[in-house]
């Protein structure tokens, strides 16, 4: 189990990603291609940066931007294309929704934020699932018709409620646990394709 999991994270390091979760990134776009002809992108729960600095180099190719937002800062560079802030991402600042102006709606919402975690398992479910609502919720005021979404949850008995309510929103909703997830965590995505937008 202890090679599997350092097996990620060596080769995080090597390729200049601060956290193993950029292969979980790279396994959700390789089933279900959220990248897609995406032009503008904004990461929840950005830091410490791995999914955005991949996300930046998949849309850099179209002259896309990506927003990434983290209430924690991060040492990591980024290249042109991104725009870090350090703000709460659920408080409408006036500095978060000045850089959202120029990129909305968004091709594509991503979300790997995660509860600070208890150790207590259905506390810590219930918070994360509290996390996926909200950024749903900015997927609903954000996110481009057609456009895509990918949220991370820590997988409890109200999972599929969660799933259920946003599937009215999309195309197809899929649960997904890639390969580079740890095999004992209970992490799982939850992906939205083809948002239906807000018409209705």
């Amino acid at each position: 189990m202890k090679k599997y999991k350092d097996h990620y994270f060596k080769r995080a390091k090597q390729e200049n990603y601060p956290a193993r979760s950029v292969y979980k990134l790279q396994e959700i776009e390789k089933r279900f291609q959220i990248f897609q002809g995406a032009k503008t992108v904004i990461d929840l729960g950005a830091a410490p940066g791995s999914w955005t600095l991949w996300a930046a180099k998949k849309v850099s190719r179209a002259g896309g931007q990506v927003l990434a937002v983290d209430i924690q800062s991060t040492d990591t560079e980024f290249p042109d294309n991104v725009t870090f802030l350090q703000e709460d991402v659920f408080s409408d600042s006036p500095e978060l929704l000045a850089a959202m102006e120029p990129m909305v709606p968004f091709d594509l919402v991503l979300s790997d934020m995660a509860p600070k975690t208890t150790g207590v398992k259905f506390a810590d479910q219930a918070n994360s699932l509290e996390l996926c609502e909200k950024a749903f919720e900015i997927a609903l005021k954000y996110l481009k018709k057609g456009g895509h979404f990918a949220v991370k949850n820590f997988e409890g008995p109200d999972t599929k409620g969660f799933v259920d309510s946003i599937r009215p929103s999309f195309g197809k909703v899929k649960t997904f646990k890639p390969k580079s997830c740890r095999a004992e965590s209970k992490e799982t995505f939850i992906v939205g394709l083809g948002f239906k937008g807000n018409d209705g």
